[in-house]
């Protein structure tokens, strides 16, 4: 009998036997509707809404360099979804196909070149035109930025620019480089009146301008927060790719999505 199950297995590789794909079991179990807009710079930009309620809290996902939505939060998606969260995941113009899938904005730009004169500044009109989407869908719930790398500085410099419309912000080594002279966050954390949350991996703590970055945030009242196992950007909440239990990390991070508003 058991041989007999065996064989069936084999044969019938379709059936319950075999496993699905990780990103379909998240796709479709959570029923992510692909979504298009267009920037205020003429960007046709996709991506993924997961909508539960449009009168429940809607986080805004932004992921890094050289990355996708699909891609950095495959794992991370279906725990805030869990938690209740209406997701839009977007694939910005500036990344790529780090951690798998593709970057489907960028691969809708004929000749596309990270050179032609598009930086990592211009996304602002991504994350912006995200945000314009989702308050013109319908979605009546508190609003919350989530950014990775270069994402999270301009999620910071939106929270500041646009507090009416957004609750809150969650900022993942938000990058302090020089493709970001012009829109490095570090005034925007002096002025910025919704909560924030800036977390960091401790490898990232040993850069001068990471350091003056985080004193600046706590001297400004927002909270902080050094990862005791951490990679750079959102990722240190995935343990494939940390190599290590991020548990402390996801209940920083759900503390400061619960906490009520003051």
């Amino acid at each position: 009998m058991k041989k007999s199950l065996y064989i069936l297995c084999i044969l019938m590789p379709l059936m319950s036997c075999q496993k699905k794909p990780e990103t379909n079991d998240v796709i479709k179990s959570n029923q992510a509707k692909e979504i298009s807009f267009i920037t205020s710079d003429s960007i046709k930009v996709f991506g993924d809404l997961y909508e539960l309620d449009k009168n429940a809290k809607t986080i805004l996902l932004f992921h890094q360099g050289g990355s996708n939505a699909r891609g950095e939060y495959l794992t991370i998606i279906p725990k805030l979804i869990k938690m209740g969260f209406n997701i839009l995941a977007i694939d910005q113009r500036v990344g790529g196909q780090v951690y798998g899938n593709y970057n489907r904005t960028i691969a809708n730009i004929p000749d596309y070149n990270f050179e032609d004169g598009y930086s990592y500044c211009d996304a602002h009109s991504n994350i912006e035109g995200a945000l314009d989407f989702i308050i013109e869908s319908g979605f009546t719930g508190e609003k919350i930025l989530w950014g990775s790398s270069y994402s999270a500085s301009l999620a910071i410099n939106l929270g500041n620019k646009r507090p009416n419309d957004i609750n809150k912000v969650i900022a993942f080594s938000p990058a302090t480089g020089n493709s970001m002279k012009n829109c490095l966050p570090n005034a925007s954390l002096e002025t910025l009146e919704v909560p924030l949350l800036l977390l960091r991996p401790p490898h990232e703590m040993g850069r001068e301008n990471v350091i003056a970055q985080f004193e600046l945030a706590k001297a400004n009242g927002h909270q902080t927060y050094v990862a005791k196992y951490g990679v750079h950007g959102a990722s240190m909440l995935v343990e494939s790719r940390v190599k290590n239990n991020t548990d402390q990390t996801w209940d920083v991070v759900t503390s400061f999505l619960e906490q009520k508003e003051q």
